[in-house]
């Protein structure tokens, strides 16, 4: 079970966009992850007629290192660390370290 997971609401930590807030898109290998509006690179995209697509430079959203996001505590406003527990009917749940409260409901 890893501590961040798709649709996770994180806060990026270091770099360039730090301070800055956005959902995981995806995760890429064991180490890298795509947030939404964040660690934005210009792309030069050819038009294909055949397609019906467009050229010209769009945004596309970078990996970037997991270590430089953590994710956002709602209640406390900020950044916090993820543990894991296990309930009382057996399930694995991730928990905020802060306070205690648990991410997956």
């Amino acid at each position: 079970m890893r501590k961040l997971r798709k649709g996770d609401d994180v806060i990026v930590i270091a770099g360039k966009d730090k301070g800055k807030r956005g959902a995981i898109l995806s995760l890429v290998g064991e180490d890298k992850v795509i947030v939404e509006n964040i660690n934005l690179a210009k792309k030069h995209t050819k038009a294909n007629p055949a397609k019906g697509e467009q050229g010209g430079i769009v945004d596309k959203e970078m990996p970037m290192d997991i270590s430089n996001v953590a994710i956002f505590n709602p209640q406390i406003s900020s950044a916090d660390r993820v543990g894991f527990k296990i309930l009382e009917d057996g399930r694995k749940v991730r928990y905020f370290k802060s306070n205690g409260e648990v991410v997956d409901v």
